[in-house]
């Protein structure tokens, strides 16, 4: 357990202070209707709504995540994210204009503009409490899973402890200041959150330099640990033990940023389930908040919150830059010190004799570094990972309570009531959603293993998000098609087919899902044609799918989707990717002789990359 001081507990003060007292000056316009509660009255600015995704999707989970899939399956463990900027970028130039465009306070609010019939008021209510209480639920607990380990850790704090004292936090603010509080909270917490993160990665590099050669420097850490890194490998990453090893050709090499697709058969797996698979089928066939295809959830939050079109595609394009260039790198070079220092559970167990066994997985190695960090830098890593919990937190409780309060109980229960009403049952709502995510809490033991049941039973549904905006026979039916098709194959495939791998049975998922809703698109119940010609003529969806439409409507033929979102999305993606492997080998070069030339043509093709984003734009 590291030593903390008076010095961190003033620095961990501070850093709440300085989060939490701006947002109460925001509880009074919180007050006034749903839409400043839940959507900030429409008029976010990009730079914050932006801000605010970035620090969404940096919870306490995260950095724990990452150290997980590093330590496991390697650096290349880490495309299981990477691959999602093609979601996200798609996003921005195809989607976000529309979310802006289509004027609904939440996304589930969609339903009943796009589809019609009582099976669109269905599916509007079925999601608002499956994605609002359960899958919201399940993401926080994933979070507050997170932050257990770390108190357990860093201060000997049992999960009920943390999830009390985090929980008091949290709930209060989100009750409090609504959506505008969680904004600001978000901005001023993100600065905090990656100044801690680049000070955990700088101490760990220099313990590594002590423990290798005897230099307690960061830059002598960093050129020993890649030397030495770059002689191992993951051979056996289904174990909970992966074992390191010299390279023969038939292992991961932990560095490389791309897997190995010529090694044994549990690399082949690993190539299938950690890149294969994201890229060629995860990012648009599976349904995960933060990451869905087509925009939703917080995402589509605070799209519709964003006071222009402009500013939606600015806020969402500076997300996705954020999210996959700016963060990674500190993550992964403590998770790479962290094989140095601890290189298998039982170092950590030695390490923290008092820490809960339970709570011991690799996904603890990103707590066991921080013992490292000198005073004053561990209450400022202390109060950035309560930013990261509550930033993540915060923004989960309003937009839970956002779904079951807008399109659940006022839609459905009681739609005429005051607006003082729903904000107040909104409050209520954020503290019963904590509730269960902390008593759900206590059935997770790993991050990967939840991100995983999460991605299971969204498997196949992810298309759908897409082919509504641009195929007018996508129905409420299909939509409920897809989501039981889901359920039902994540419960299914497993057991029949029990040998296999989670990328193969992610893959049969996918297949028998997307299959299914489709023929009901093509063949089922359509849309009323009335419903069809107003969202067209408010939302104006590009491309062929809505031609019937768009003749039924009389309106002149529009520009459809052009070339220009196409060469946008392609150059957004290759500059997300070549960024990430221009830094990775730029700092590999210090310790390995030619990745100096592998970074700078990754820095070339960023350099043609961003020319053609510019010019698309």
């Amino acid at each position: 357990m590291p030593h903390i001081t008076a010095l961190d507990w003033f620095i961990v003060a501070l850093s709440l202070l300085v989060c939490f007292i701006p947002a109460l000056f925001f509880a009074e316009r919180s007050k006034k209707d749903t839409s400043e509660f839940f959507a900030s009255g429409r008029s976010v600015p990009w730079w914050l709504a932006g801000l605010s995704m970035v620090a969404t999707t940096f919870a306490s989970d995260t950095p724990n995540w990452v150290t997980e899939q590093v330590r496991r399956f390697g650096v290349a463990g880490n495309w299981q994210w990477w691959a999602f900027a093609l979601t996200g970028i798609a996003t921005v130039f195809f989607f976000a204009r529309l979310w802006r465009r289509s004027g609904v306070l939440t996304d589930l609010e969609f339903y009943e503009l796009r589809y019609s019939g009582k099976e669109a008021s269905w599916v509007r209510g079925f999601r608002a409490i499956y994605l609002g209480l359960f899958y919201n639920c399940f993401i926080m607990a994933m979070v507050t899973l997170a932050a257990s380990k770390i108190a357990n850790i860093l201060f000997g704090l049992s999960p009920w402890q943390t999830i009390l004292i985090t929980g008091v936090l949290n709930v209060a603010f989100a009750a409090h200041s609504g959506l505008w509080g969680v904004l600001v909270i978000d901005m001023i917490q993100f600065f905090i959150k990656m100044t801690a993160v680049f000070a955990a990665a700088w101490f760990s590099l220099v313990e590594v330099g002590r423990r290798l050669v005897g230099q307690p420097e960061a830059f002598a850490g960093l050129k020993a640990l890649v030397s030495e890194l770059s002689t191992r490998q993951v051979v056996s990453p289904r174990n909970a033990e992966p074992m390191m090893g010299a390279i023969d050709g038939s292992g991961q090499p932990i560095l490389d940023l791309l897997p190995n697709f010529s090694g044994a058969p549990d690399m082949s797996e690993l190539a299938l389930m950690v890149f294969i698979l994201p890229l060629a089928v995860s990012w648009w066939a599976n349904w995960y908040p933060g990451s869905e295809p087509g925009g939703g959830s917080y995402i589509a939050q605070r799209l519709l919150a964003s006071k222009s079109e402009k500013d939606s595609v600015g806020a969402s394009l500076f997300f996705n830059f954020a999210h996959y260039v700016l963060r990674p790198w500190p993550w992964i070079l403590t998770a790479l010190c962290s094989i140095i220092v601890y290189p298998d559970l039982a170092s950590i167990r030695t390490a923290f004799p008092d820490a809960d066994p339970a709570l011991i997985g690799h996904d603890s190695a990103f707590p066991a570094m921080l013992k490292f960090l000198p005073a004053g830098y561990i209450g400022l890593m202390i109060g950035g990972l309560i930013a990261a919990n509550s930033s993540t937190i915060l923004t989960h409780l309003n937009w839970g309570s956002s779904y079951l309060v807008h399109d659940f109980y006022r839609r459905f229960i009681r739609s005429d009531r005051s607006e003082r009403h729903y904000v107040n049952a909104g409050r209520w709502m954020t503290v019963l959603l904590y509730v269960c995510a902390a008593l759900l809490s206590f059935t997770l033991s790993t991050a990967q293993e939840a991100f995983q049941v999460l991605l299971s039973i969204g498997a196949g549904t992810g298309l759908i998000y897409v082919a509504r905006w641009f195929w007018w026979r996508v129905s409420a039916w299909s939509e409920i098609t897809a989501m039981a098709m889901s359920l039902l194959t994540s419960v299914a495939v497993p057991r029949l087919f029990s040998g296999a791998g989670f990328a193969t049975v992610t893959l049969i998922q996918v297949v028998v899902t997307t299959l299914a809703w489709i023929l009901v698109a093509r063949f089922g119940p359509s849309t009323d044609p009335r419903v069809l010609i107003e969202f067209y003529r408010k939302v104006r969806p590009a491309g062929p799918g809505w031609e019937k439409v768009r003749i039924l409507a009389g309106e002149p033929k529009g520009p459809g989707l052009g070339l220009k979102p196409w060469l946008a999305w392609v150059s957004g993606c290759l500059m997300i990717w070549s960024s990430l492997f221009a830094l990775g080998n730029f700092l590999y070069a210090s310790g390995v002789p030619g990745r100096a030339s592998a970074g700078w043509m990754a820095f070339a093709i960023w350099v043609l990359s961003a020319v053609g984003l510019v010019r698309s734009l």
